[in-house]
């Protein structure tokens, strides 16, 4: 990215401005990328973590396999999920408040013992398994954030604030060598106008 100036003081002040700005964010821009990169690992991690309470609890009621297919598919189904926003590092995430669940009466004397138990297996495992999806778009989320701010902390590290410190070069070069040719010419033009002085006296 080729930083636009101009060979003036106006554009000097106007890139140290720019660069101080890059250079005051960076430090910030940072700390963000590394808080953001913990919390992608920390709801990976959570999300793996209750995929396997999940996988652990259907393992255990394996002994029970054959009773499932007394059971009456349909009786229980999720009727909505209630989220909540939930801010980590400045980033809005989805964060689970409540299942809320759609059980059909069924008639307890009539159905076997276990049925009531059976609906509240399906509700604790929906329940897992919806907060590790909803851990997993937090984590999606996250890492969309962090791959930004890397991108902002490159961009600013390795093309902005060197390109503006190059530009601030150039311009004090060409300001100093300006100078120097200003400060020759009016040597020259002095040492002329003496040289005519003494040439008038001399007539």
């Amino acid at each position: 990215m080729a930083i636009k100036f101009q060979y003036n003081k106006t554009s000097l002040n106007d890139l140290n401005k720019q660069l101080k700005i890059r250079t005051n964010a960076l430090p910030t821009l940072k700390n963000k990328e590394s808080a953001l990169r913990l919390e992608v690992r920390r709801a990976k991690a959570r999300s793996e973590e209750l995929t396997e309470k999940l996988s652990a609890s259907l393992k255990a009621y394996d002994y029970i396999a054959a009773l499932w297919n007394e059971f009456e598919p349909g009786l229980i189904s999720v009727r909505d999920v209630v989220l909540e926003t939930e801010k980590i590092a400045g980033v809005k995430t989805p964060s689970l408040k409540e299942v809320l669940y759609d059980v059909k009466p069924f008639d307890i004397f009539r159905k076997p013992l276990w049925y009531s138990d059976g609906v509240d297996i399906l509700r604790q495992l929906a329940q897992i398994g919806i907060e590790s999806e909803i851990y997993l778009e937090k984590m999606r989320l996250l890492d969309f954030s962090r791959k930004k701010i890397t991108q902002k902390v490159n961009l600013y590290e390795k093309v902005q604030i060197p390109g503006y410190q190059e530009a601030i070069r150039k311009i004090k070069r060409y300001m100093e060598d300006e100078e120097n040719l200003s400060k020759a010419s009016q040597k020259i033009v002095k040492t002329r106008h003496q040289q005519e002085e003494e040439e008038e006296s001399h007539d």
